[in-house]
Order: C-alpha cells, then structure tokens, then sequence
C-alpha cells in the first residue's frame, strides 16, 4: 500500500521538487514524517511493507529513500540491495537497534547514513538536506563532465599496496579488487587526497556528507569499521578525539569482505 503526499500546482513546480520516498510499516510513523517532508517543500509518498517500498520506489525514482530495517514482506537491507541494483538512489536508513553488527550491515548493502530510533524530525530534515546536497552537487560534477572536452582519465592512485581507480571507482589491495559501496569509496578517496594527514570527522562529514552540522553523529566512525573490515584495519589510523587517516604502510592479509 503507498500513499501520495504534496500538492505541486504545476509541472513546474514539480520539476523542482525533491522525491523522498518513506518506507515504514508503522502508517502513524510514515505518515507524521510525510506530512513534515511536504512541509519542507518535497514530495513525499509512504510505502508500509518491503514490495510495496520496491514497486514505489521503481515507479517514483526517487532522489533519497527513508527506510525502515524492519518490514513485513522483506526486511529494509533487501529493499534496499533491489533498489540499489535499478537505480542510484541515496538511502537513510531508520533503525531501532544501535547494534553495530546491524548498522554496518545496512552501510554494506548500499545505505548512505542511518538513523536510530527515537529521533527527532528536526535530525531527520537535516540528514535529508545533506544527502540531496549531496546528490545535487554529484549531478552537477557528473554533468559537467559531459559537457567539457573530453580528457584523459585521471590514472590510479598506488599507495603501497592499495590501488584506488577515481575514473573506475575500483579498488584493489594487494591486487585483489574488494567491493565497496560508493559512500565507501568516497569517504577513502577522500582520506587519499591526502595521505597520512589527519582527517577530523567534521572535515569528513562536510566533504563527503555535505553535512553542515555534524553534532551527535557517528556516521563517519560506522563508514571507518565498514572499511577496515573490507580493507585491513592496517590503513586507517584512528587518532582518538580527532578523526582518521590513511596510512598506506606495510604489509597485511589479503582483505576479506565484510
């Protein structure tokens, strides 16, 4: 079951308007954060159940999905995983557990952030800004690619033995390709523009997020876990009260995925 909500008076206006897809099977729940959506000026629909979040979501295309773990039909990381695979589409997660076995599950299957219940409509509005921040300025980035001359592709970075290919978005160690998840990809390719200097999360959050206000959150440490479980917990130095860095030494075991 879906539900519509907003009223663009025109195709003009709707042109204009974000789609924000709200997947939760508590209809008070999905409805309350609708209603606060359209407030915002975007369109917002519902959907209650794990098919009915798919079949909304390759109806819509919507530019971020709010989604609940728990689902009657299937669970929100399989929603999720055959969203991910039709289309790119940014994905807040809703979660009542703060286990983080369950959050890096969830980041794995191609979440971009996740927020633990009970929260505020006010944190929910702000994660939905940075996203479509986000996903506005990789469209503009992606567009005036198109338009400018075409040039060579920029080469792979080597550093040590991890290999980051920008133009490919790949990334191997020790010459094994390991899959990351494109928040994974760029929270690293942002750690590498720079190597072994100290990234705070904030600084993090702000390049890679587009997050203007990063109080509270622990999106950035969630990310750092999912990558040194795909990459060796060798690469990424943890400097306490601070942030991260890459430090491209050493040897380790090929990395196993997470």
């Amino acid at each position: 079951m879906c539900q519509s909500l907003g009223m663009p008076p025109d195709a003009t206006t709707l042109a204009r308007q974000a789609r924000i897809l709200v997947v939760e099977d508590e209809p008070a729940i999905a409805t309350q954060i609708a209603h606060r959506l359209t407030a915002e000026g975007w369109l917002a629909e519902t959907a209650h159940d794990g098919p009915a979040g798919v079949a909304a979501a390759a109806r819509m295309r919507p530019d971020v999905m709010v989604l609940d773990v728990m689902l009657p039909g299937f669970d929100g990381l399989e929603v999720c995983r055959r969203v991910q695979a039709d289309q790119d589409v940014a994905v807040l997660m809703l979660t009542a557990r703060d286990a983080e076995t369950d959050i890096l599950v969830g980041l794995g299957v191609g979440a971009d952030d996740y927020l633990t219940k009970p929260f505020s409509m006010r944190e929910l509005v702000a994660r939905i800004k940075a996203l479509l921040r986000r996903t506005e300025r990789l469209a503009r980035l992606a567009g005036h690619s198109v338009d400018a001359p075409p040039t060579a592709p920029p080469a792979p970075q080597q550093l040590g033995d991890l290999t980051i290919d920008s133009a490919q978005r790949r990334v191997r160690r020790h010459g094994v390709e390991v899959h990351l998840t494109p928040t994974e990809f760029d929270l690293l390719a942002q750690l590498a523009t720079s190597p072994r200097t100290v990234f705070s999360r904030e600084r993090l959050l702000a390049e890679v997020w587009d997050w203007e206000d990063a109080s509270g959150t622990r999106t950035v440490d969630s990310h750092i876990k999912a990558l040194r479980r795909k990459l060796g917990a060798d690469l990424l130095r943890t400097v306490h009260g601070v942030g991260y860095a890459l430090e491209p030494t050493g040897e380790s075991r090929p990395p196993v995925e997470g």
